[in-house]
């Protein structure tokens, strides 16, 4: 049974409200459900119903998921490429660290200049990077998610330069070890205990 102007218009319209950025796999996504619909369509059940169940079909967790997985897709080997130069650099910034420590426990020369390469490698290049990995996920997912991961990086950030100013004595130690304290306490963790909570009566 054919589809009319109305329902054809009101599958377009929904898949327009979900806001899919890829015009190509709105269409795909479109004709897909029209195709599906207009095969069950003059059955027992009606077109809400079927337009429901072709949904959940396609896209169970949505159709902004359908996009993430279509972009990932696309753009796999630029990802894969990406994560293994990410846990390249935070392997790299450890071992220099590490080295850097045990350089100063043992009186080497070089240690401290190890240490700080380790440490802004860690933290200025390695996380960064992280948080925006973790970022892409959650961009599908709430706003609280989101802030999270933001939130959670400038506090990490700030609180591990403070730590850095501490031990090459300069100033302005305590302004960012408190600022990087509320981050964390204010900005931080309601959100984190927030997300428990959901996921804990999900």
């Amino acid at each position: 049974m054919k589809l009319t102007v109305e329902q054809e218009e009101k599958i377009s319209q929904y898949v327009f409200d979900q806001g899919l950025k890829i015009p190509s796999l709105s269409d795909d996504v479109i004709d897909h459900l029209c195709c599906v619909i207009e095969s069950e369509l003059g059955k027992e059940k009606s077109f809400d119903e079927l337009l429901q169940n072709a949904i959940a079909d396609i896209a169970p967790n949505g159709l902004a998921d359908l996009e993430n997985k279509t972009i990932f897709l696309l753009n796999s080997k630029r990802i894969l490429l990406m994560k293994k130069l990410m846990y390249l650099i935070g392997f790299i910034g450890s071992v220099t660290l590490t080295t850097g420590i045990t350089f100063k426990l043992l009186s080497y020369p070089g240690a401290n200049v190890l240490f700080i390469i380790g440490f802004l490698t860690l933290l200025l290049v390695f996380m960064p990077l992280y948080a925006i990995d973790r970022y892409k996920v959650a961009i599908s997912k709430t706003i609280s998610e989101r802030l999270k991961v933001i939130l959670g990086l400038t506090a990490a950030i700030i609180t591990g330069l403070s730590g850095l100013f501490k031990l090459m004595h300069l100033q302005g130690t305590q302004i960012l070890l408190l600022a990087g304290a509320f981050i964390f306490a204010v900005g931080y963790l309601p959100f984190f205990f927030f997300t428990m909570y959901k996921k804990s009566i999900a």
